[in-house]
Formats: C-alpha cells, sequence, structure tokens
C-alpha cells in the first residue's frame, strides 16, 4: 500500500474511529477496513477502502470528513453508508453508481464472506446468500457499462 498525506489522515481517522471496536472474530475492527485498501494502489481507492465503514459506524460524520477530503472521497463514502430507508440492495444498486464505491464495496463483501475468520462460528447461510447476491449485482453492474435499472433486484 502506499501512504501519501491524505492516506495517513484516513488511517488516523479510521483508527481513531474504530478505537475498541472488534469484528465478528473478535479481532479489532481497523483490520478489516485496511485489509480492503491493501487490494488497491491509488490515493482515492485506498481512503475510501480504509473509510469505508466510518460514516456507518462510528461518531464520525461527513462534514468533519469533508474537511480533510476532496469529493472523490467522500462521494463514494456516502454510497457506501447504508440508509434506514433503503433495503439492502436498493444500497447495492445505488453503490453501483460510483466506480469506486462499487470496487471497494466488492472487496469489503469478498472480505465478509471469509467466514474462517470468525471463530467458533458457523456459516450464516442467509447472509452469505445475501452477499454473493449483492456481489452478482456489482459485478455485473459494471460501472458505465449497463444503465443500473436494467437489472431486477429482487
Amino acid at each position: 500500500m502506499i501512504y501519501t498525506k491524505m492516506i495517513n489522515k484516513a488511517l488516523n481517522i479510521a483508527y481513531k474511529a474504530h478505537h475498541g471496536q472488534k469484528d465478528k472474530g473478535n479481532v479489532p475492527y481497523i483490520f478489516h477496513p485496511y485489509h480492503i485498501a491493501e487490494k488497491f494502489n491509488n490515493e482515492t481507492d485506498i481512503c475510501v477502502a480504509i473509510l469505508h465503514d466510518v460514516l456507518e459506524d462510528t461518531f464520525v460524520s461527513k462534514e468533519e470528513l469533508e474537511g480533510y477530503f476532496p469529493k472523490e472521497v467522500i462521494e463514494p463514502l456516502v454510497l457506501l453508508t447504508r440508509s434506514t430507508h433503503d433495503t439492502y440492495f436498493e444500497y447495492i444498486k445505488n453503490i453501483c453508481s460510483n466506480p469506486i464505491a462499487q470496487k471497494v464495496k466488492i472487496e469489503d463483501i469478498k472480505h465478509n464472506l471469509v467466514f474462517e475468520r470468525i471463530q467458533n462460528k458457523t456459516r450464516n447461510e442467509k447472509l452469505e446468500k445475501r452477499y454473493l447476491k449483492a456481489l452478482e449485482i456489482l459485478k455485473k453492474l459494471e460501472y458505465n457499462k449497463e444503465p443500473v435499472q436494467k437489472i431486477l433486484i429482487t
């Protein structure tokens, strides 16, 4: 992973925001976004990956992030933050309107499908099925190649 001033800022914000949080495997949560960020090689993608759960799961607000990051980072972060008004698959469909959000969400879901990370837990087949359907939608709707409206989400 590359380290720039902006990436270092994203790392520091995410680290502080996720401090004390654990994932389902009882591992510090920050390792999840860091793992996803390692999949990318440009500054904007890495920042979005590192911060992808900050707006949804922590005290950090969009307005705070706007003070540090350009719209190219903020816009995908907003799309990656699920609204309580949207169903899961509406949320996935909306993500497809931004190529960075789409790439990050694909990597996020792929990491969430590694059930071996969760110690002493059995697979959640319902969750796995939902993730696989979301991956199918995200991969099928490559940004700007097919209008999102053409996909029927069930």
